[in-house]
C-alpha cells in the first residue's frame, strides 16, 4: 500500500493549554504529525499531571509522577518548561510563536494580553500564525469574563437536564456523563476550526483569531435534541435509557443481566418482534408505525420487557443479531477493550516511557489509508524537550540553552 508523510508533517504547533479541551485538540493535531511544543510552567506544567491517582507504572511497577489523566490527552508532544509571567519566558514564546503555524491557548478572555501573547500582539510577529483561543464562553457576550469547567457547562447547557432517569422514577434527576464530553466536542470543534484555518490560508496567505467555546460546542452537540426543542416548543427531558424520538431504542433487562436493542426502523423493528417470538407486535395496529410506538410507548415497553426479562442476555443478542437487529451488551471499559472488534481495531496503544515500562494510550480514531497517523511518542516529562527546542527550533547556542531556567 503507498505510503506518505502524515498529514500535518512540516505543522509546527505552540501548545499553550491545559486540562482537557485544548490538549484534546493539539494531541489531535499531534496525531496527524504536527510538531506541537507544549509549553508549561516550571516545576508544575499541566495541572493534570497531578490529577490522580490512578498514576502511571514504571518498569519496576511503582507509581511515577505521571497521573493517568495527563497521559490521555499528551501523546506525540514536546514539552518545553517556560515562564510567561517573567520578562525572559515571554519573550521566549513569542520566539516561538513567530516560528509556529498555529496557537492554542485556553487562558481567560484578554489573560495573555499583558504578556504581550495575545493575538493582536503575535499576529504583528507572525501575520500567517492560526490563533485559537478557547475559553468557556467566548470572547464576548455578558458571561465571557467568567471561567467555564466542563461539568459546570453540562449542567447550564442544557445536558442535564435530558441525561439521567425520568425524575418519576427511582434515581431520577439530574445527572452529568461519565466523561468530560463538552471538553471533548470543544477539543474536537477546535480541531476542526484550525484545519479549516489552515486550508483557508493556503488561498489567502493570512492566519486569523478562532474563538472556541466551551458553551457554543456543547449548545451545538445537543443535536436533534436543540431541534426537539425549536419544532415542539418544549423542552425535552430526562428518558433515562429510552431515545426520545425512537421506540424500541432503549436498554431491556434480560434473566441475567441488560442489553440494548435499537430499532432505527419498520423492519427492524419487526425483525425485532418476529425474533423474540412476537411477530403480532409487528402487525398490531397501535405499533405500526414509529410514531404511534411514540405515542403509545408505555404500552408497548411494558409488553417488549415482560418478554425479554424470560430469556438470558447473550441468547437475546445471538438471536437479534442473526436476524439484522442492532443490539448488544453493557461492557465496562475493561470488557469494553476485551471486545474482539476493540482489540482488532488496535484502540489500545502502548508506548515507550522515559520513567521505564510503557504507557497505554488509547488510539486515534482517524485511519487514513496512505498517510496514516504515527504513535511517535508517549506523552512528554515536564520540560523533557526544552534543550532540543531551543536548540533545534530557536538556534539558541549551548551557552544560552546552559543559561536558560537559572
Amino acid at each position: 500500500m503507498e505510503s506518505r508523510p502524515p498529514p500535518l508533517e512540516g505543522i509546527r504547533v505552540l501548545d499553550l493549554s491545559r486540562i482537557l479541551a485544548g490538549p484534546w485538540c493539539t494531541q489531535n493535531l499531534a496525531d496527524l504529525g504536527a510538531d506541537v511544543i507544549k509549553v508549561e510552567r516550571p516545576g508544575t506544567g499541566d495541572d493534570t499531571r497531578h490529577w490522580g491517582p490512578p498514576f502511571l507504572k514504571d518498569g519496576a511497577g511503582q507509581d511515577t509522577p505521571e497521573a493517568a489523566y495527563y497521559l490521555s490527552a499528551n501523546r506525540n508532544k514536546r514539552s518545553l518548561e517556560a515562564d510567561m509571567a517573567t520578562p525572559a519566558g515571554a519573550a521566549l514564546i513569542r520566539e516561538l510563536a513567530a516560528k509556529c503555524d498555529i496557537l492554542v491557548e485556553n487562558f481567560k478572555v484578554g489573560g495573555l494580553r499583558k504578556y504581550g501573547l495575545d493575538y493582536d500582539s503575535l499576529k504583528q510577529l507572525n501575520p500567517r500564525l492560526i490563533y485559537c483561543s478557547v475559553t468557556g464562553f467566548g470572547q464576548d457576550g455578558p458571561c465571557a469574563h467568567l471561567p467555564g469547567y466542563d461539568f459546570m457547562i453540562q449542567g447550564l447547557g442544557g445536558l442535564m437536564s435530558i441525561t439521567g432517569e425520568r425524575d418519576d422514577l427511582p434515581g431520577g434527576g439530574p445527572q452529568k456523563a461519565g466523561v468530560a464530553v463538552t471538553d471533548i466536542i470543544t477539543g474536537m470543534y477546535a480541531t476542526v476550526a484550525v484545519l479549516a484555518a489552515l486550508q483557508e490560508r493556503h488561498r489567502s496567505g493570512r492566519g486569523q483569531h478562532l474563538d472556541i467555546a466551551l458553551l457554543d460546542c456543547h449548545v451545538a452537540m445537543l443535536a436533534n435534541q436543540n431541534s426537539n426543542y425549536f419544532a415542539s416548543g418544549v423542552a425535552p427531558t430526562r428518558a433515562g435509557n429510552a431515545h426520545q424520538n425512537v421506540v424500541p431504542y432503549q436498554v431491556f433487562a434480560a434473566a441475567d443481566g441488560h442489553l440494548i436493542v435499537a430499532t432505527g426502523n419498520e423492519s427492524q423493528y419487526r425483525a425485532y418482534c418476529k425474533a423474540i417470538g412476537a411477530p403480532e407486535l409487528g402487525d398490531d395496529p397501535r405499533f405500526a408505525t414509529n410514531r404511534l410506538r411514540v405515542t403509545n410507548r408505555d404500552t408497548l415497553i411494558a409488553l417488549l420487557a415482560d418478554i425479554m426479562k424470560r430469556g438470558r442476555r447473550d441468547d437475546w443478542i445471538a438471536r437479534l443479531e442473526a436476524a439484522g437487529v442492532p443490539c448488544g451488551p453493557i461492557n465496562n471499559i475493561a470488557q469494553a477493550f476485551s471486545h474482539p472488534q476493540v482489540r482488532a481495531r488496535q484502540l489500545r496503544r502502548d508506548l515507550p516511557h522515559p520513567l521505564g515500562g510503557s504507557a497505554a494510550v488509547t488510539a486515534s480514531p482517524l485511519r487514513f489509508s496512505a498517510s496514516p497517523v504515527v504513535y511517535r511518542n508517549a506523552p512528554p516529562l515536564l520540560g523533557q524537550h526544552t534543550r532540543e527546542i531551543l536548540r533545534d527550533v530557536l538556534g539558541k547556542s549551548d551557552a544560552e540553552i546552559a543559561a536558560w531556567g537559572r
